[in-house]
């Protein structure tokens, strides 16, 4: 009778994990492919600080912008302390997920520094850090879009 018992109980244990294995679906997820990041258009800065210290309040960044253009061009207007001090060319280290990009001021050498391309509030922000000239001295810049 045991036996019996036994056997029923395998049986029953055997049917139901077959059950469950059956029943199971997994569905593939695939990767999703990232959009290539744009940032043609003019940038303000909304904010500034310098090791950790706001310049914002300190500095009138109103008149300085920015621009950037679809063939990989920057224009600079009305310059303030900035990665770099003239006008020249842009490249994004990686245009799907950005982390650097690099500036080639005309007649100069490539200066590359740290960017973040988040969205805050709806609105599409950069992140620029940087040290010009003294490696004691960090900045970053935080720009929107006009």
């Amino acid at each position: 009778m045991k036996k019996i018992f036994k056997q029923k109980q395998r049986c029953l244990l055997i049917a139901l994990i077959a059950l469950i294995w059956t029943s199971c679906k997994v569905d593939r997820v695939l990767p999703v492919n990232e959009s290539v990041k744009d940032i043609s258009g003019s940038w303000k800065v909304l904010k500034a600080s310098r090791n950790g210290t706001d310049l914002t309040p300190l500095v009138d960044f109103s008149q300085f912008r920015v621009k950037f253009d679809a063939e990989g061009n920057y224009t600079l207007v009305n310059d303030l302390p900035f990665v770099v001090n003239k006008n020249g060319k842009f490249k994004l280290d990686d245009p799907n997920y950005p982390f650097k990009i690099v500036f080639t001021a005309t007649g100069a050498q490539p200066l590359t520094t740290a960017f973040n391309y988040p969205v805050v509030g709806g609105a599409r922000q950069l992140n620029l850090t940087f040290s010009p000239g003294c490696s004691l001295n960090t900045y970053v810049y935080t720009l929107v879009k006009e």
